[in-house]
């Protein structure tokens, strides 16, 4: 019962050199949180096994390529991969629709693609090429929240960190963002629509 006292951290490490019965012991640790998660999230015990392993590959697989930066924070780093993967979920089975922030406008609410055609692949490709470049025109403080909410799918509170500024401060960069993204659109006239 010694493993109790050993913090994640130092586990992480143990498995990076080689241990392999520390990684079981973070799964032991941390499962039923991870996959009362997913299965919350999931209603379906075999997708949400599925997810949880799939989650537990991508930990061995960043933990392997020595790309998992340690801050003390493996178990949100954990449940991010998780909802990553049950976002993919919902976004392959179109069972849940696109839509992340209580603005009264989301360019990425408009991206749903309803079908599997290949004219509907390419527009969904243009619209992506699209949507990143007039994101490039942004100035960098904006760009750098709306990335890092939109893609990285980070909290303002991991941003306001990251970044160095106020929650709010983060937020009202993520505000503008959105204004100015509208504004370039209804100036070079761009359809992000299917």
């Amino acid at each position: 019962m010694a493993d109790l006292h050993i913090p994640d951290a130092l586990l992480v490490k143990n498995y990076v050199e080689g241990n392999e019965t520390a990684l079981a012991t973070l799964i032991k640790r941390h499962e039923s949180k991870i996959y009362g998660f997913i299965y919350s999230k999931i209603a379906d015990r075999d997708i949400s096994n599925d997810i949880f392993q799939d989650t537990f590959i991508k930990v061995i697989k960043t933990l392997k390529s020595n790309s998992y930066n340690e801050e003390g924070k493996f178990l949100p780093w954990v449940m991010r991969i998780s909802h990553n993967l049950i976002v993919d979920h919902f976004r392959k089975t179109k069972k849940m629709p696109m839509y992340r922030e209580t603005e009264e406008f989301s360019i990425f609410s408009v991206m749903s693609d309803d079908s599997l055609t290949i004219e509907n692949k390419m527009i969904f490709d243009q619209v992506e090429v699209d949507l990143k470049k007039i994101i490039e025109e942004l100035p960098e403080d904006q760009k750098e929240v709306l990335v890092m909410r939109m893609y990285q799918d980070m909290s303002f509170k991991e941003i306001s960190e990251i970044t160095g500024v106020s929650i709010n401060t983060a937020l009202g960069r993520m505000r503008y963002a959105l204004m100015n993204l509208r504004k370039i659109i209804d100036k070079h006239q761009i359809i992000l629509t299917n």
